[in-house]
């Protein structure tokens, strides 16, 4: 009887740690989230009028291949840029750099819907883990703009970024045509 119910609890108890774990689908459309911005200001002062204006809307891209998704995508501004390669057997391999000095390649990388996963293993040996997904994203500088739409991975930072000043939490590598 104690047996049965051992592992009656033991069930239950497994079961709902693998309930906790957010799904690829969950993680894909938080990632994507973090992406979007909306600003609309408007202020009056001594009768002249300032408006800002900016909407930056990103979705999540599934392709019919991951061999799609092959290309350099770069974050061009900061220096930063990742290559992936996707074999004919379908395996994922992807190298890249930080700060254009410190190198790094992606190991165990694979792309599941639009959420790519690896271990980040720099020259020196550190290691953290990677998530990125591959979005659309559709930036607007008026209420009225159509808008400019560029597809790219959108990388959120295990560890932040400061650059001349500016701490960087995520990084939009857009795909280098």
């Amino acid at each position: 009887m104690r047996a049965v119910v051992l592992i009656a609890l033991f069930l239950v108890c497994a079961g709902s740690v693998v309930s906790q774990q957010p799904s690829n689908q969950t993680k894909t459309q938080a990632i994507a989230a973090a992406f979007n911005k909306h600003k609309d200001v408007v202020k009056e002062k001594h009768g002249v009028r300032m408006e800002k204006y900016k909407d930056v809307r990103s979705e999540p891209v599934v392709k019919q291949s991951i061999a799609d998704y092959a290309g350099t995508y770069e974050a061009a501004d900061l220096g930063f840029a990742i290559n992936i390669q996707v074999g004919s057997d379908g395996r994922v391999q992807a190298n890249g750099y930080d700060k254009e000095s410190r190198t790094f390649r992606l190991e165990n990388a694979r792309i599941e819907g639009a959420l790519l996963t690896a271990s980040k293993v720099y020259q020196d040996g550190t290691t953290e883990a990677f998530e990125g997904v591959f979005l659309k994203r559709t930036d607007r500088n008026s209420a009225t703009d159509t808008g400019v739409t560029t597809f790219g991975l959108g990388v959120v930072l295990r560890t932040p970024v400061e650059l001349n000043g500016i701490t960087y939490d995520r990084l939009f590598y857009q795909l280098k045509q």
